[in-house]
């Protein structure tokens, strides 16, 4: 009787550990096209905030625009709109605007939550690494040939683009 109890027992392990398994999600992971149109959504939609929130210098200091070293003040905030653009985006809503109308959204490699470091490192450091030179912009390629559609900043942040 006690082995019955024994066998039992186990048999009630296995079977909660089978139920407490979480499903497997199979992603549909965004690739290179749709990437690329959302981001050129993005890239119109942060010219426009730049126009309308940069206007107002063109007036100051008889339009000559001031300088800092090699930058001026007008490059220093349009780059800084650029990125914050991005990092608070898709903390908050997990989305640009170019990737709400194309239905993505960014998730974690391992489907938490996604975290300030990971996105510092996807938005500011990738995207900053694609922009130094222009000709690093072709790395975007590396999204239509990696299993995962993962881009450089995708690795760097430890993130997915996937479609909603």
């Amino acid at each position: 009787m006690d082995s019955n109890n024994v066998e039992q027992a186990d048999m009630n392990k296995q079977e909660t550990k089978e139920i407490s398994a979480p499903p497997k999600v199979e992603y549909r992971y965004a690739g290179f096209w749709m990437r690329f149109w959302a981001y050129l959504f993005d890239v119109i939609i942060v010219f426009s905030i730049n126009g309308i929130l940069l206007s107002p210098l063109k007036f100051l200091n008889e339009g000559v625009q001031f300088e800092i070293g090699f930058w001026t003040v007008n490059g220093i905030l349009a780059g800084a709109i650029y990125y914050i653009y991005f990092l608070l985006m898709t903390k908050f809503f997990q989305q640009t605007l170019g990737k709400m109308i194309l239905g993505l959204k960014v998730i974690k490699e391992n489907e938490g939550t996604l975290l300030w470091s990971d996105l510092l490192f996807r938005e500011v450091v990738g995207r900053f690494i694609y922009n130094v030179l222009s000709i690093l912009k072709l790395l975007y390629i590396v999204v239509a040939f990696s299993p995962e559609k993962k881009g450089i900043h995708d690795m760097i942040g430890n993130t997915r683009v996937i479609h909603v």
